[in-house]
């Protein structure tokens, strides 16, 4: 049994810096997570898609944000055990939780943070009797590296952020890209847009309207792509040679083992207070895109700001009847202390 502070779910942007909102209060952390890798959906989905939100970083990419946060809460010394789902949370007696995980371990905390962003997500996939085994080897769901579709002829299918951004990236890399959508209107960022029309209209990607309604695998192997069969809006299928296929028809979340711990859910969301992000179990909490409350924005930013409120939530939970204070790390000797920093006392007038 592993005993430990807190047990934060979910190691994404907002799990990483909840460990160091703990960790400013003086509460140890465990980190779990599904991933192999910390980042969380961040970094699986657009790791090198600018972020322009992040206060004093006027851009920064996904996988950029996650190194800086790792860098942040390095003082704190956090456990991860990645590529772990936590199967079972059991409330005790006495208080505090048990957590049981995929592979065995169990960790014994005084309270939970769930940050598992949108939970287990699964790609909505290709329902074609090819697209098995395609899989993995000409078509995907999720593309982290752009130069390894270099010179090849890509279909890009979607209509959303996902969709539009990895089809521009792609035009700088693939021999030809072709953006695929059943309809003229999108979802993605109207720049994104505007600027696919433009390289259209430059001859340098095309856009195609219509449904996939066949796959067409080379005769050497069923794990090669040849040609993507497309039913346009006139009704004519049209065959688009293509030796890759990326799909990004957006996620399922589906919350996993959470579902079935007994806390209030709205629309697979965690309902919390806006005070403290605790949920209806009491000790357990939810921060990030997994949470929900009136004038909920699903931000970077709003997670940092909800985790910040529920660390002092678990401290004053965990330390009853003990005033917290705040602290600010610009002057507090304890916060450096914590932070392993030497305080920069210069510009300060002498005091007599």
């Amino acid at each position: 049994m592993i005993e430990t502070d807190v047990v934060i779910v979910g190691a994404g942007p907002v799990g990483l810096f909840q460990v160091f909102e703990l960790g400013l209060l003086g509460l140890k952390a465990h980190v779990v997570d599904a991933m192999p890798h910390i980042g969380g959906q961040c970094v699986e989905l657009y790791p090198d898609k600018p972020i322009y939100d992040i206060p004093a970083l006027p851009v920064c990419g996904a996988r950029e944000l996650i190194e800086r946060l790792h860098e942040q809460i390095r003082p704190f010394a956090p456990q991860f055990h990645l590529g772990h789902t936590v199967t079972a949370l059991q409330p005790q007696a006495g208080g505090g939780f048990v957590l049981d995980t995929s592979a065995g371990t169990r960790l014994r905390c005084g309270a939970v943070v769930i940050a598992a962003g949108l939970g287990a997500f699964e790609p909505r996939r290709l329902a074609l009797p090819q697209a098995a085994a395609l899989e993995g080897h000409a078509l995907h769901y999720l593309v982290r590296d752009a130069k390894a579709f270099a010179g090849q002829d890509i279909v890009v299918a979607g209509g959303g952020d996902s969709a539009l951004d990895w089809a521009l990236e792609l035009v700088e890399h693939a021999r030809s890209v072709v953006l695929l959508h059943r309809s003229p209107r999108f979802k993605a960022a109207p720049a994104s847009v505007a600027r696919m029309h433009a390289l259209c209209d430059a001859l340098r990607m095309q856009f195609l309207e219509g449904d996939i309604v066949g796959l067409d695998a080379a005769d050497t192997a069923d794990t090669a792509l040849q040609a993507v069969r497309v039913r346009t809006r006139a009704g004519l299928t049209v065959r688009v040679e293509a030796a890759q296929l990326l799909v990004f028809w957006g996620l399922h979340p589906k919350l996993g083992p959470i579902a079935d711990w007994g806390m209030a859910l709205d629309r697979h969301q965690l309902q919390v207070d806006s005070a403290h992000f605790q949920t209806s179990q009491p000790g357990v909490y939810a921060v990030g895109d997994i949470n929900t409350y009136p004038g909920k924005k699903k931000l970077i930013l709003s997670g940092f700001h909800e985790a910040a409120l529920a660390a002092f939530a678990i401290k004053e939970q965990l330390t009853p009847g003990e005033k917290v204070h705040l602290q600010y790390t610009t002057t507090s000797p304890l916060m450096h202390k914590r932070l392993h920093v030497e305080p920069d006392l210069s510009g300060l007038d002498d005091v007599v």
